[in-house]
């Protein structure tokens, strides 16, 4: 769904160079939508939509995209993650489009529009004008302003109430999250991390318009899409004909092997610690600042960006950020006299994200199920270890 900034340079040429605004298409020109398959990284695990105009009469194959950004942008990597990073509409040549993805080993479908020379220039007259300094850049959000529904808004400007979605083909209405899913494994770390860093407003059911939002979405809602009441889709092709890869992840590298070893590490020094009457401190410490970090990390993707899939997120109940602070209160032979009713209040929070679960208020990733149960283990065995009389001292 992102575009490559390597190809930066070539975009500049082609911006410069290319087809200009004024220039006039001939009867040969024609307009066709590209979707591209996925890729091997995450920023390429949704695919991308494009928009390809030829002329041969011109010379012209170029395609034009939106989505694309550059490393070298002052501080990137700090605006990408506060969801304040200026994407970009793009143009280069097919060529240059075509190599890229095929170095990527991803696939590449063409949809050529039933489109008439003065709705053709319509079309490139917008996308030219978009590429005018002054209005190439736009800022980016992943559901609802990215390189796929970009694609319906420019006919929807361009083509009037001539351009009309039928949505009788979808079936099923899911919900954002769910959609999210259908290009992901859930045992991958992207996949983890992704659950992990959005809240429950995904959670709801997308709308027909809002599917969009993914480039597959797009390419099957144009099969049912008509423009003077005629199907928009002409003819369609494969131009690159490559079969979308399997995740071979080795087991042992999963977060499914590596969760489900914690969840035996913390069960068996849980239990040991119960026959001894002790307590394992470097275990607490190291769950309480866990935990305490990623809910400091969940805050302020909540608060602190403009990313909207990151509001309402209620893994903060159990990756609760304040553990930061008392996972050093663990670390003393003492124990403040308030801790026991704070382990109450995060077994509470803990139960309280199963039942969100539950109800579907937000779903977690299924991989969560032994988070939750290895955290209910150490914070039940701590509240009644700290209340017991032959705990700790409490001071």
């Amino acid at each position: 769904m992102f575009k490559n900034s390597i190809l930066v340079f070539i975009v500049f040429l082609s911006v410069s160079f290319g087809f200009s605004q004024g220039a006039e298409l001939s009867p040969l020109s024609k307009i066709s939508l590209l979707t591209v398959g996925t890729g091997e990284e995450l920023a390429a695990k949704f695919g991308h939509s494009a928009i390809r105009l030829q002329d041969p009469a011109l010379g012209i194959d170029e395609v034009y995209g939106y989505g694309t950004y550059d490393f070298e942008n002052p501080n990137f990597y700090l605006n990408f993650t506060r969801g304040k990073l200026a994407y970009t509409i793009s143009r280069m040549p097919f060529q240059y489009f075509e190599r890229e993805y095929t170095l990527e080993q991803r696939w590449i479908k063409e949809q050529e529009l039933n489109l008439n020379v003065e709705q053709r220039k319509k079309i490139i007259a917008f996308l030219e004008n978009n590429l005018l300094p002054e209005n190439k850049k736009y800022k980016y959000d992943f559901l609802f302003d990215n390189c796929a529904t970009r694609i319906p808004m420019v006919f929807e400007k361009t083509l009037g109430d001539s351009f009309k979605f039928d949505y009788k083909y979808l079936e099923n209405q899911l919900t954002f999250r769910e959609l999210i899913r259908l290009k992901l494994n859930p045992n991958t770390w992207s996949n983890f991390g992704i659950d992990l860093a959005l809240g429950s407003v995904i959670d709801r059911k997308a709308t027909p318009y809002e599917h969009l939002f993914l480039p597959i979405y797009v390419y099957q809602q144009m099969k049912h899409t008509t423009i003077d009441n005629q199907p928009i889709v002409k003819k369609e092709s494969v131009l690159l004909d490559i079969p979308e890869q399997k995740d071979n992840t080795l087991f042992f590298l999963t977060p499914a092997f590596w969760l489900a070893l914690l969840l035996v590490l913390v069960g068996w020094i849980t239990y040991a610690d119960h026959k001894k009457n002790k307590r394992t401190k470097w275990l607490d410490f190291s769950l309480f600042l866990a935990t305490g970090l990623a809910g400091c990390l969940i805050l302020f993707l909540w608060f602190g960006t403009d990313h909207l899939a990151t509001k309402m997120n209620f893994n903060a109940l159990w990756a609760f950020a304040p553990n930061v602070v008392v996972a050093f209160y663990l670390m003393k032979n003492g124990i403040a006299k308030w801790l026991p009713q704070y382990i109450l209040l995060i077994l509470v929070l803990l139960i309280a994200s199963a039942i969100l679960w539950t109800f579907k208020i937000q779903v977690f990733s299924i991989l969560m199920v032994f988070i939750l149960i290895a955290l209910g283990i150490r914070y039940a065995f701590l509240f009644f270890y700290l209340k017991s009389d032959q705990g700790p001292k409490i001071t």
